[in-house]
């Protein structure tokens, strides 16, 4: 069974890519994978002392570098040297510059209404004209799309598509920035984020929202690699705790990792860098 699995997968990831028409969004590879197998979940299969089931489709040299810059901002540099600042405020990853920032509007320490004029391209999460802010931009190397969730306001009502999950497609890799995310996530909007290999995560356990429903979300989305953010005072163990024994926890003494789809853990795994 695992081998006819990887045999559909295998089949589906060879398949070519056919440039889009100028209108059109590139295919997302991360929605695609997640739908073809849909009653699969995916997981790495590497036999000890064997090389990976599966083929990759990026060289192993194709390493991406995140790093943790503060509060909600990670920088995730591609290997084609586009660097992305998330949840972007100007007060963190804003040196060297990024190309490309994200931004949501929860509070004023996840977007810049003055963003340098220097970076290329500004990706609100949300749309200041109404209705749903709508994202598909290929950057060099990476592809960067969105999925829009509700967002509650100051006196507790909820305002539609206020919010983005920001996801991040490059190297074979798919890479998710929950954002400020204040609700849970419906069948569609999973279907819509499709398969992350690495997620960031706020744990702040109340601003968005409780470290249970985090969890929940954490969990059904089973990334291989989870990245921590928006921590405040919320000790990591109370969320390490709710993800239960299947997820291991890593410790880093650095800000920064290098990743890549051979590198990825073998088992789902928390990665709380230095600064978190």
């Amino acid at each position: 069974m695992l081998r006819r699995l990887a045999l559909m997968l295998v089949a589906f990831l060879s398949w070519p890519t056919i440039a889009p028409a100028a209108s059109e969004a590139p295919p997302s590879r991360c929605v695609a994978i997640a739908q073809a197998l849909p009653s699969v979940t995916l997981v790495r299969f590497d036999p000890a002392g064997a090389g990976p089931l599966l083929p990759v489709q990026a060289a192993a040299g194709d390493a991406v570098t995140i790093s943790y810059a503060g509060h909600s901002t990670y920088v995730i540099e591609t290997p084609g040297g586009v660097r992305i600042a998330t949840d972007f405020s100007g007060f963190y990853g804003g040196d060297p510059l990024p190309r490309v920032v994200t931004m949501n509007k929860a509070h004023r320490t996840h977007f810049t209404e003055a963003p340098d004029p220097r970076i290329e391209h500004v990706l609100r999460g949300w749309s200041p004209d109404g209705g749903s802010a709508r994202h598909a931009l290929v950057v060099d190397d990476v592809y960067i799309r969105n999925v829009t969730t509700d967002i509650r306001g100051w006196g507790g009502e909820l305002e539609r598509d206020g919010n983005s999950i920001f996801i991040f497609e490059v190297a074979g890799l798919c890479i998710g920035h929950l954002g400020h995310l204040h609700t849970g996530l419906s069948d569609a909007q999973y279907g819509q984020i499709g398969r992350l290999d690495i997620v960031m995560v706020p744990i702040d356990g109340g601003m968005t929202q409780s470290i249970g429903s985090i969890s929940e979300i954490t969990t059904r989305l089973y990334s291989s690699m989870i990245l921590p953010m928006h921590r405040h005072s919320t000790p990591i163990g109370a969320f390490t705790a709710m993800m239960g024994e299947e997820f291991e926890v890593e410790f880093r003494p650095s800000r920064s990792l290098s990743v890549s789809l051979r590198t990825l853990p073998s088992r789902p795994t928390v990665v709380v860098l230095d600064g978190v």
